[in-house]
């Protein structure tokens, strides 16, 4: 939702695209219970809170102090509503039961505040009181996503202090890593495009026994779902094929493939991206078929990659 954009865009520039994930998302779910795909939800804590009474008492105790203040929660504070009826960017409790609703869905964090953890100015004390925010929600979450990729090696055994058992991490190739706006280069984008559309960097797909598994285990990122673009449209036959061959490779190898996206993502162009995602999913149900590939999400992975090692 917003949380996750404000320090980016204003609501005037992207809050259709906000307001069009809320038509999103009960839509993806219906795909996902149709092609039975297993998928974990990294939701900002501050979601989860029913008004804004609640979300300022769960901020009392978390200091976010970027040298850049505008990254901050804290700073987006009085552009916040009372509760979801009254403000539609920044609350997402009844979209949250909806997820529970449908099977092998699991509830992840993308922590408690859209916590940057390698923004100067943060420091490990900081991330400690988000992690206990997010602890306090009750919900057995165990599954990380750094916001904007920003994962810090050195807070991984504090995350695991606090019952997180596994991280989304980043794809092996240079042009890819945490968004910090200074190492976001022109030539980083411009490679990071085209790789949607042909093979650069190879596949990122991973065997489950080469994974990282100390402090927790990591489970890399093996491609960005882009959007939808009326400008790129006559190449997406390309950024189709390139997901489905990778798949297959994986699929083949006994490898697995870790898509990810915003849903905020399909708050434009909404039909298209669904039609695309569903695309996937029948690639994704014939290589079931063919090759017994599996849907997983986060938790499950952890559950084999853990099992696999007591045998």
């Amino acid at each position: 939702m917003n949380w996750g954009v404000h320090d980016v865009f204003s609501i005037e520039n992207y809050g259709e695209n906000i307001l069009g994930a809320r038509i999103a998302i009960p839509k993806i779910l219906q795909l996902f219970h149709k092609y039975d795909i297993h998928a974990t939800w990294a939701i900002v804590g501050m979601l989860h809170c029913k008004n804004k009474k609640e979300l300022l008492t769960c901020l009392e105790s978390i200091e976010v102090p970027y040298e850049n203040e505008a990254l901050s929660a804290k700073h987006n504070l009085p552009n916040v509503g009372e509760d979801e009826q009254a403000d539609l960017y920044h609350y997402g409790n009844s979209l949250i039961k909806m997820i529970k609703e449908i099977p092998n869905q699991e509830i992840g964090s993308h922590t408690f505040t859209h916590y940057y953890c390698l923004e100067e100015g943060q420091q490990i004390e900081h991330f400690e009181k988000d992690l206990q925010a997010v602890n306090n929600l009750n919900e057995g979450i165990s599954s990380l996503v750094f916001p904007r990729n920003q994962v810090n090696i050195e807070y991984l055994k504090l995350c695991h202090e606090y019952g997180i058992t596994a991280y989304r991490g980043n794809e092996k190739s240079w042009i890819y890593g945490p968004y910090i706006k200074e190492m976001n280069t022109t030539i980083k984008r411009m490679l990071r495009l085209a790789d949607n559309y042909i093979n650069i960097t190879g596949h990122h797909s991973y065997k489950l026994e080469k994974v990282s598994t100390n402090p927790i285990i990591n489970v890399p990122s093996s491609r960005f779902l882009r959007p939808y673009s009326s400008k790129l449209s006559i190449l997406e036959r390309l950024r189709l094929q390139r997901i489905k061959n990778s798949l297959t490779e994986a699929a083949k190898n006994n490898k697995y493939y870790h898509l990810w996206w915003h849903p905020h993502n399909f708050g434009k162009n909404t039909e298209k991206n669904l039609q695309f995602l569903e695309e996937i999913l029948d690639h994704v149900e014939y290589l079931k078929g063919k090759y017994h590939f599996q849907s997983m999400h986060m938790r499950e992975m952890v559950n084999l990659i853990n099992s696999n090692k007591a045998n």
